[in-house]
């Protein structure tokens, strides 16, 4: 469908963007200047898509998600829902391209899991899964699997700690748990993995 062709007030494309045909997006949704969403993408409800985005083709993007102004969501990312994509992060979908080799059936899926941000200037290299409200610093090339709760920076990234489901960074274990500062939820650490145990 064209940007025209929307459901009145069930979510809002710009006079200056545009949708392909056989796309869904769900109510409450904002795409905002110069952005494209190409055939067969799924947009979820209450989303914000910021300027000069591009998703898909083929890319599901779930509920919730906030893409800021310039990123490109390749055939092969699937955001779950809450996920936040920082201004001009870039995901990739082919580890090794080469002008001159097609390599469009060698995509590698890239999985970013509920509620995880990813942080400016950011790259994913494809083939990786980001865990759930995992954070990946601004500038970070993450080549490998983040687990749940991460916190990751650098080039390579490399894990410096963990994160609140909130986003605020948990200092201190005391006995293997940690109570966020921000919003007081609890967690317990168990072999390198991060769990919720009491949640606000």
């Amino acid at each position: 469908m064209s940007k025209r062709d929307k459901k009145e007030n069930s979510y809002f494309v710009h006079e200056s963007a545009w949708v392909d045909e056989c796309v869904e997006i769900q109510e409450g949704t904002r795409i905002w200047h110069c952005s494209h969403i190409l055939k067969n993408s799924r947009i979820g409800r209450n989303c914000v898509i910021g300027q000069n985005v591009a998703i898909g083709p083929g890319v599901t993007v779930g509920n919730g998600c906030k893409i800021q102004n310039n990123v490109s969501l390749y055939q092969g990312v699937t955001l779950e829902e809450g996920v936040f994509c920082g201004p001009s992060c870039v995901f990739t979908n082919v580890y090794n391209p080469r002008a001159f080799v097609e390599r469009k059936r060698e995509f590698l899926p890239t999985l970013v899991k509920k509620g995880a941000t990813i942080g400016a200037n950011a790259t994913v290299i494809c083939g990786v899964t980001i865990g759930e409200f995992a954070l990946i610093g601004a500038g970070a090339v993450v080549k490998e699997d983040v687990c749940d709760y991460g916190l990751v920076v650098g080039i390579p990234a490399r894990q410096i700690g963990w994160v609140c489901k909130c986003g605020f960074t948990l200092k201190v274990f005391k006995k293997n748990s940690a109570v966020c500062r921000y919003c007081g939820n609890e967690y317990k650490r168990n072999n390198n993995k991060l769990l919720p145990i009491k949640e606000k």
